[in-house]
């Protein structure tokens, strides 16, 4: 068979060269079978039996990954836990039950496709990549009240590269990084917890292939490019001896980062950079230790409300921050508040779908509008200081007015924890999230009111280059250095300055090498991109004067368009660093 690439999501880096080993999409097939009214109490033993089974062995995996990963990892299974003890579900299979008398592993079968369904429409990426969860569980039960087995990666004899439709979390939690040396699937996200685990045991790794199942057969030759997405299948001799090269650079050029992880990023000239990562869930704070960040610049907080139908308590929020401040520190941990809203959306919550999501009721707008959920986190977020260097960050601040507000709520809530005689951190920072343009030009304002910004670059190019990132028809017009872009962050950086506040940024822009490169010279204080892209972060921060960045900055800054700039950046970043690996 003739050489064939397929283009997906590339969610760990690395590349992989080996045999492939399908595992089965497990399609369930479930027959319609009516049962008698006599058989109804039987069946609900059953449902009882599978859900006591099915808990047991989900317990069995997370106290595997806490022993051999950390209780960070093990605590993804707590999301599949939960689906178990979710009593609206099982009232909801026990009174489909007894009104359509039909087989239990029928009901629950249709009640779990409804639920994947909901989710699965959802826009919000992180949002919908929690039907991995609720179909992982689903699928684990109906095999425990069928009495099915499944193959397992832990079963593996020899080295492979796993092609499947979709891989569950426990399906991840099994594999032997000896024998797993690479993975692709059909489907999934960078925000899967798939993918998470993929990147914390590097493993290389590409998803969201739709269609690659279809023609890839078992023990055919794979190669895994997890830089760039891509799976080439029956490679020829050529292709993989190009790729056993672009290996052993990558390999090469990777462990001589190793040796920075402890170091501090530092230009030539004495520059201190702030070098920190983005985390969706805590499970993913290990992972940015080991490559060298120095705290996290981006903690967001959406997954509180995941998997769940009611609301997170303020003790449930300040147990999660407590333990990602005290992994940290003395590292700080930057907290965003809830980011909910619009494209992400959650029944329970009453969030109204809109016809335009990102322009609508969300983030500070909702929480300005809940109260008593806001001040719920801000109280936990609170609390928490005292164990680490905790700062607080609100997300989509579009004028004075709503950061004043914010505030409001914010004195409010240390008004009554001192009332409670409970302590917490009386200088704790507190910074405005800048990504949307009446923001970008109204800094200066916004600069005398909190103690730090952070620049979000994906929706403040959207927004400001009107450009929906998510439209693939668009995608060309996303312009991550577009002059326009260019001149709001540069402002921001230089207001934040001139009102003596420290400005960062957490949007995908700055884990781009050659706009890197571009931050550093407009004087950008801290980065915080996804934990695999410090090192290099690192490594050219250190290979430059802060002098030199500034005069490449100010060429840049001279350009018309945006493809100039990049090819500029591009040039001069790689005179910087010849072995990177792009």
């Amino acid at each position: 068979m003739s050489e064939q690439t397929i283009k997906g999501i590339a969610v760990s880096p690395g590349v992989a060269i080996g045999k492939v080993f399908i595992l089965d999409s497990e399609d369930l097939v479930i027959p319609r079978r009516r049962i008698k009214k006599d058989d109804i109490p039987i069946q609900i033993a059953r449902l009882e039996e599978a859900l006591t089974k099915t808990r047991a062995e989900i317990l069995q995996i997370q106290k595997k990954i806490t022993e051999e990963m950390g209780v960070e990892h093990g605590q993804i299974f707590n999301a599949h836990l939960m689906v178990l003890e979710d009593r609206m579900l099982i009232e909801e299979v026990i009174g489909r039950l007894k009104k359509e008398r039909l087989s239990i592993e029928y009901i629950f079968s249709q009640v779990m496709d409804k639920y994947s369904r909901v989710f699965a429409k959802i826009d919000d990426e992180y949002l919908r990549e929690r039907t991995s969860d609720i179909n992982d569980v689903g699928r684990r039960l109906i095999r425990n009240l069928i009495g099915r087995q499944r193959q397992s990666l832990a079963e593996l004899k020899e080295e492979v590269i796993v092609i499947a439709s979709d891989l569950s979390p426990s399906d991840t939690a099994m594999m032997h990084k000896e024998k797993v040396i690479g993975f692709a699937t059909d489907i999934g996200g960078r925000t899967s917890h798939t993918a998470i685990m993929a990147r914390s045991l590097e493993i290389p790794a590409v998803v969201g292939l739709e269609t690659a199942t279809q023609y890839i057969h078992d023990g055919d030759g794979v190669i895994i490019d997890g830089h760039h997405g891509l799976v080439v299948v029956n490679p020829t001799k050529r292709t993989i001896q190009r790729y056993v090269r672009e290996r052993r650079k990558f390999k090469e050029f990777a462990q001589g980062l190793v040796s920075l992880r402890d170091l501090p990023a530092v230009t030539i000239d004495g520059k201190k950079i702030e070098l920190a990562a983005n985390i969706e869930v805590p499970e993913e704070v290990a992972s940015t230790q080991a490559h060298g960040a120095e705290g996290i610049g981006l903690y967001r907080t959406e997954y509180f409300y995941m998997n769940r139908i009611d609301l997170p308590s303020e003790d449930e929020h300040y147990q999660a921050y407590r333990i990602v401040a005290e992994q940290v520190a003395p590292h700080p941990v930057v907290i965003r508040t809830l980011d909910l809203g619009g494209d992400k959306f959650l029944s329970h919550l009453d969030i109204p779908r809109e016809m335009n999501p990102f322009l609508g009721w969300r983030a500070i707008r909702y929480c300005l509008a809940r109260p008593y959920m806001f001040k719920s986190q801000l109280k936990a977020i609170l609390r928490a200081s005292v164990h680490g260097k905790l700062k607080l960050m609100y997300p989509m601040i579009s004028g004075l007015e709503e950061l004043l507000q914010a505030n409001k709520f914010l004195e409010e809530s240390k008004k009554e924890l001192r009332g409670q005689g409970i302590d917490f951190d009386e200088d704790m920072e507190v910074g405005a999230m800048i990504e949307v343009p009446s923001a970008a030009l109204t800094c200066d304002l916004l600069a005398r009111e909190v103690d730090f910004f952070s620049i979000g670059t994906n929706d403040l190019i959207q927004y400001s280059l009107a450009v929906d990132r998510v439209n693939e028809k668009i995608a060309y017009l996303y312009e991550p250095a577009h002059p326009a872009v260019l001149r709001l962050i540069k402002n921001i950086i230089d207001t934040g300055h001139k009102h003596n506040i420290w400005v960062g940024m957490c949007g995908e822009m700055c884990a781009e090498p050659a706009l890197a490169l571009l931050l550093l010279g407009l004087g950008l204080d801290e980065f915080s991109t996804g934990a695999v892209i410090i090192p290099t972060l690192k490594k050219l921060i250190r290979s430059v004067t802060f002098s030199d960045a500034g005069k490449i900055a100010e060429e840049a800054m001279q350009l018309s368009m945006g493809k100039e700039v990049e090819k500029f950046m591009k040039k001069k970043f790689n005179k910087l660093m010849p072995d990177f690996l792009e």
